[in-house]
C-alpha cells in the first residue's frame, strides 16, 4: 500500500523532533576518519517541491570548473562568508547557481551537520520551493538541474553501499551510491544527506545505512 504523503507542517515538525533523537547524532557521523585541522563552514539547500501529487528534491550537476566535486550531483550550496548563518549561505549560494530568490524559499529547518573529504563542515538546510518555477542557472557552477522524488529515492532497491576509495592516498571508506536517475547518478556526501533526511521523515530506516557501512568498513579492514 502506497504511504500518503506528508505534509509541509508535518515535515517541519519532524525536522524540529528530529534534534531531539538519538538518530541526529548517529547520522551525522563522517565518511572517514576524523580530518585534520579545522573545517571549513558550508551550507547547502535541499530544496523540497511538490510535483505530480508527491515531494521531490531537487538536486544539481555540478559544472567541471568548479573547486571542488567536479560534474557530480549536489544540492545547491557554498562555503559559509564571514557573519552568515547557514540558512543565508544556503539561500545566497542556491540563488547564484540557480536564479532562485531566497524570499521563495520557505525554510522548513536544518539537519545534522556533515563532514565532507575535501574538509567542509556543511549543514544541510531544509527548504520548500515553488514549483514550476523559473531558474537561470550559472553556466560556470551548474550544467543542469533535474529532480527526484522521495518515494523512489526511499526504496531499498534503488541504492547501495560501497567502499570508495578518496584521491591523494587516504583510507578507503564507505559510501552511498544511488542507480541513476535521469541519467545523473547521487552518491558520497549528497546521498548521504538524502539518507538522513528520509530517515527524518520516517521514509527509511537510518539502521540501514549505518549497519550496511559498518559491513563494509569491516571488509576494507580485513582487506587492507
Amino acid at each position: 500500500m502506497k504511504r500518503k504523503p506528508l505534509s509541509e507542517d508535518e515535515i517541519l515538525r519532524r525536522l524540529a523532533d528530529f534534534h531531539r533523537t538519538k538518530l541526529a547524532g548517529e547520522q551525522a557521523q563522517p565518511d572517514s576518519a576524523k580530518l585534520a585541522g579545522d573545517l571549513r563552514p558550508a551550507a547547502v539547500l535541499l530544496p523540497l517541491l511538490w510535483e505530480r501529487g508527491t515531494w521531490h528534491l531537487l538536486f544539481t550537476h555540478r559544472a567541471g570548473t568548479v573547486e571542488h566535486h567536479r560534474d557530480e550531483v549536489a544540492f545547491p550550496g557554498g562555503t559559509c562568508q564571514a557573519g552568515e548563518t547557514p540558512e543565508q549561505t544556503a539561500l545566497r549560494e542556491t540563488a547564484e547557481e540557480t536564479g532562485l530568490a531566497p524570499e521563495d524559499v520557505r525554510i522548513l529547518g536544518r539537519l545534522p551537520d556533515v563532514t565532507t573529504g575535501t574538509g567542509y563542515r556543511v549543514t544541510p538546510v531544509v527548504g520548500r520551493i515553488p514549483w514550476p518555477c523559473a531558474l537561470r542557472l550559472s553556466p560556470h557552477e551548474v550544467t543542469r538541474i533535474f529532480t527526484i522524488p522521495l518515494d523512489w529515492l526511499a526504496q531499498r532497491r534503488h541504492w547501495r553501499i560501497v567502499p570508495y576509495t578518496p584521491p591523494g592516498g587516504r583510507a578507503p571508506f564507505p559510501v552511498i551510491v544511488y542507480q541513476p536517475y535521469s541519467g545523473e547518478v547521487l552518491w558520497g556526501a549528497s546521498a548521504r544527506i538524502t539518507h538522513v533526511f528520509l530517515a527524518t521523515l520516517g521514509m527509511i530506516d537510518g539502521r540501514w545505512t549505518m549497519e550496511e557501512g559498518r559491513a563494509v568498513t569491516g571488509k576494507l579492514f580485513r582487506n587492507g
